[in-house]
């Protein structure tokens, strides 16, 4: 259920006054014992009361420049849950997801997981944009609401010694070392130009990067951050490329990526633009066309390029089920779900903190996206990254990284 934000603020104050109420004293009337014992289960959060069903939220863009990203998570997570409850639900009881639009936007965000802890959320999967998700945890993090993060990659999410935030995917300060290697092994670069939006992702990544292309011996003769949402980027292509970078490697998402692409191709088309995951979306291709042919992406692995059963069955049910190909993050979404599922069958138990400690002992969970286990921090267990390229209007395998460090092309 969606509140106003008036209402949601009465809601959260209520219940955080559950905490001052005192214990019902011995000798009132009955009455007022009665009153006094009905009043907290009158306000507390709809998870403290009996419920038919275990409620998942699933706070997303569903709106903005992200919509199509949010809406590709969703589904996700909706066909997780259609699998889940159709093999006969968790303890006997049905999953219910609960959406709500985080307009990648932090004050946004704060909201959106306010309105799920109004609803009663056993526990969150989802996340598209760092700088919404990291007042989500804190919010979700005060009702002991455990968080599987699906797309969200900035390291300040896991950083706070918190026990209840997970994610299925890779972090940017790894990516960063991975395309600086991808760099430097590669593309064989010897000057380097960073770009950021400016985002709490984009910026994440951008350190990371700039850090491991310096201690690859690549001059980085350009860092700087952007502003995002703009319509022409020729001035700051120009002055990217002054200082004669091998390679542009941008960290922000696809909406600019494929404002850029068009501007470095009419000015600056011999420097190499390389990109991070937030452009490892089919709507870089859809926004760009011509211009983003060619362009090179570091991202978790794509749900087409995952080689594993489970994954293969995925991207047959997620097309069956909408008639079109998952997004870039529905997998780990798929995931985030399945592992809060696998968590409360383990721990025989939906409260919130069992939950929550049922996904630290997780080892070996078999997903979609292969084997998933979280360290003390929360993060991924030896997640995984890879270079994919657009060729003829869609994405396809460039490059891994083997397990003895050496890069197999696939070009």
């Amino acid at each position: 259920m969606v509140f106003e934000n008036e209402r949601s603020s009465r809601a959260l104050s209520a219940l955080r006054a559950l905490d001052e109420l005192p214990s019902c004293p011995r000798g009132v009337a009955w009455v007022a014992a009665a009153i006094c014992i009905a009043l907290p289960f009158a306000f507390a959060p709809r998870a403290a009361r009996a419920q038919d069903t275990i409620k998942i939220g699933v706070p997303v863009p569903l709106s903005g420049s992200y919509q199509q990203a949010g809406n590709d998570i969703l589904d996700g997570a909706r066909l997780a849950v259609a699998q889940i409850n159709a093999a006969g639900g968790v303890l006997g009881k049905k999953l219910e997801l609960v959406q709500q639009d985080d307009a990648c936007n932090p004050d946004q965000g704060a909201n959106a997981a306010t309105q799920l802890v109004a609803a009663g959320v056993a526990a969150v999967a989802g996340g598209y944009c760092s700088s919404a998700a990291l007042p989500e945890t804190r919010v979700l993090h005060d009702w002991h609401i455990p968080y599987v993060l699906d797309a969200s990659t900035s390291p300040q999410l896991t950083e706070h010694g918190w026990t209840d935030v997970f994610r299925t995917i890779g972090r940017v300060d790894a990516q960063g070392v991975f395309a600086a290697q991808f760099m430097k092994d590669v593309l064989h670069a010897r000057r380097a130009a960073v770009l950021n939006d400016g985002t709490t992702y984009s910026d994440g990544l951008a350190k990371s990067t700039v850090a491991a292309l310096k201690q690859n011996g690549i001059a980085v003769v350009y860092d700087a951050a952007m502003t995002p949402g703009q319509s022409d980027y020729r001035a700051v292509v120009k002055a990217a490329a002054d200082p004669e970078p091998d390679v542009l490697y941008f960290t922000g998402y696809y909406t600019e990526a494929a404002v850029l692409a068009k501007n470095r191709r009419e000015k600056t088309p011999a420097i190499r633009h390389f990109m991070g995951n937030g452009t490892a979306d089919p709507s870089l291709i859809e926004k760009g066309g011509e211009a983003v042919e060619g362009m090179i992406v570091t991202t978790s692995p794509l749900p087409q390029f995952l080689d594993n059963p489970n994954a293969r069955r995925f991207v047959k049910a997620y097309e069956a089920a909408y008639q079109r190909a998952p997004g870039p993050y529905s997998v780990y979404e798929y995931d985030a779900v399945g592992v809060i599922a696998a968590a409360i069958k383990y721990a025989k138990s939906d409260r919130r903190e069992d939950i929550a400690a049922a996904l630290h002992k997780l080892k070996g969970y078999s997903g979609a996206t292969g084997e998933i286990a979280f360290d003390q921090k929360g993060d991924r267990a030896n997640a995984a990254f890879m270079a994919v390229t657009v060729r003829d209007g869609k994405f396809e395998p460039y490059a891994n990284l083997n397990a003895k460090g050496r890069w197999i092309k696939t070009k």
